[in-house]
C-alpha cells in the first residue's frame, strides 16, 4: 500500500476534529480524536466545509499518526 494515498483532509476547531452532523439536524459532532473525523481527499469540499463551520483545514495520514496544518 502507498502511504501517501492514506493522506486525507480533516478539520480542527478548537482542538476538537468535525465528525459529521447529527441525524436529521443541524447540529455539529466533534471530537477530541483525528481517527473519528470525517475524512476526504478533495480540498474545494474541505475548503467548503472548513469555511462553514469556521475550523481549519488539517493533513492527516492514519497510518503513520502524522497530523498537520496544510
Amino acid at each position: 500500500m502507498d502511504i501517501r494515498r492514506a493522506t486525507c483532509i480533516i478539520i480542527r476547531k478548537d482542538g476538537e476534529y468535525l465528525i459529521g452532523t447529527v441525524c436529521y439536524s443541524t447540529e455539529l459532532r466533534w471530537s477530541i480524536y483525528a481517527y473519528d473525523a470525517w475524512r476526504t481527499r478533495r480540498k474545494d469540499d474541505a475548503e467548503r466545509v472548513a469555511r462553514k463551520v469556521g475550523g481549519e483545514m488539517m493533513l492527516f495520514n492514519p497510518i503513520v499518526r502524522q497530523i498537520k496544518a496544510m
